[in-house]
C-alpha cells in the first residue's frame, strides 16, 4: 500500500517541487526529499492521509515556506572558518608547546650555545655586533659558533621530531 501511494504521488510531487523550488532558492530534488520524509513520518504516526494529493500539495508549500524562512534567517560566512588566516586555539596551544620544547632543548645545549641561541631567538632582534659584545666573543666567530650550536640543537631535537610524525 505504501509503495502504491508513493508511485501514485511521484509525478505530482515532482511537478509541485519543480514549481516551488525556484522561489525558495533550493533544488527541486531537495524539496522532494523533504516531502518524502514528511510523508514517511506521517505514515508511521497516523497512516496515509485521507486526501493524499491535497496533503502533498500542502506539504510541498509548507517545505517551500520553511526554505524561504531559512534563507532569510541564515547568512553565509564571508569566508569559511577553516580558511581564516588567524590561528585558532588548537594552533596556538601547539605553537606554545613547540616553543616550550625548543626553549627547553636550548637550555640543555653545551657551552655558550644556550646564551648564543637565546640571543638569536630574542624578540629584541639584536645585531651580530650586539650579540658578540654581550657574549664577549668576536663577531667573525659568531657564524661558525651559531652553526655548531644549531647542529647540536638539531641532533638534540631529532628523536623528538621523529617520534612526533605519523608514519605509514
Amino acid at each position: 500500500m505504501t509503495y502504491d501511494l508513493v508511485a501514485a504521488l511521484r509525478p505530482l510531487l515532482t511537478a509541485e517541487a519543480s514549481a516551488e523550488a525556484h522561489a525558495t532558492g533550493s533544488e527541486p530534488g531537495d524539496l522532494e526529499q523533504a516531502v518524502w520524509v514528511r510523508l514517511l513520518e506521517r505514515l508511521a504516526a497516523d497512516g496515509p492521509p485521507p486526501d493524499p494529493q491535497r496533503w502533498l500539495r500542502r506539504a510541498v508549500r509548507a517545505e517551500a515556506r520553511r526554505g524561504r524562512r531559512t534563507v532569510r534567517r541564515e547568512h553565509p560566512y564571508g569566508a569559511e572558518p577553516a580558511d581564516d588566516a588567524r590561528p585558532g586555539p588548537e594552533q596556538l596551544a601547539l605553537a606554545a608547546a613547540r616553543y616550550g620544547l625548543l626553549r627547553e632543548a636550548v637550555g640543555r645545549l653545551p657551552g655558550r650555545c644556550p646564551r648564543l641561541l637565546e640571543a638569536l631567538l630574542s624578540p629584541k632582534d639584536p645585531t651580530y655586533r650586539e650579540i658578540a659584545g654581550e657574549l664577549g666573543i668576536s663577531q667573525g666567530s659568531l657564524g661558525p659558533e651559531r652553526s655548531r650550536c644549531l647542529g647540536c640543537l638539531r641532533r638534540l631535537l631529532a628523536p623528538e621530531v621523529a617520534a612526533g610524525g605519523v608514519r605509514g
